[in-house]
């Protein structure tokens, strides 16, 4: 079943004060292990079946995830630029639908996923409190975000593809 709510479907508010920074940076840095824990133990076989033609598998997502590593380190490098808006997505997701992340170990994908995001968690750690506060304009939401709103929303994608991932796993272990 694909997601009941599409990514792109979705509008956001950040209303929250840019002192909630560090909060946003540990969800940003738990994604690594909460991948992990997702796909432990589950059957080779069952992280690369599709639930529906078309639709991604658990290592798909996974490589998904790590296909955009360098679009939000790229979006950092526009916010510490002062740049006026971010750089733009791919929306049709060319990388990950070419990148054959199911001939790919796990290991591998779940390896290279946390060096990715361990790598832009310290760029993000050495930031003053008012780096949080830069702003730019999201290219396809069309609205302004401060950094600590732009790594949100990250989060907020992570957590839709972990969820896909959630599903499908647990309905092929199961």
């Amino acid at each position: 079943m694909p997601a009941l709510w599409p990514w792109t479907s979705r509008a956001f508010s950040f209303d929250f004060p840019v002192g909630k920074y560090p909060d946003v940076l540990a969800r940003y840095r738990g994604t690594p292990a909460r991948i992990e824990d997702l796909v432990r133990g589950v059957p080779a076989d069952a992280l690369t079946r599709r639930d529906t033609p078309g639709s991604w598998s658990a290592k798909e997502n996974i490589g998904h995830l790590l296909d955009l590593e360098a679009l939000w380190e790229g979006r950092l490098d526009d916010y510490l630029a002062g740049k006026e808006h971010l750089r733009a997505a791919d929306i049709t997701n060319a990388a990950t639908h070419a990148a054959g992340h199911n001939d790919r170990p796990i290991d591998g994908l779940l390896r290279a996923f946390r060096a990715a995001r361990t790598g832009i968690v310290r760029r993000l750690e050495e930031l003053s409190d008012a780096d949080w506060s830069r702003e730019a304009v999201h290219p396809r939401l069309k609205q302004r975000m401060r950094l600590v709103d732009a790594i949100a929303f990250t989060c907020d994608h992570d957590d839709y593809h972990l969820a896909r991932v959630h599903e499908l796993t647990a309905r092929r272990a199961g």
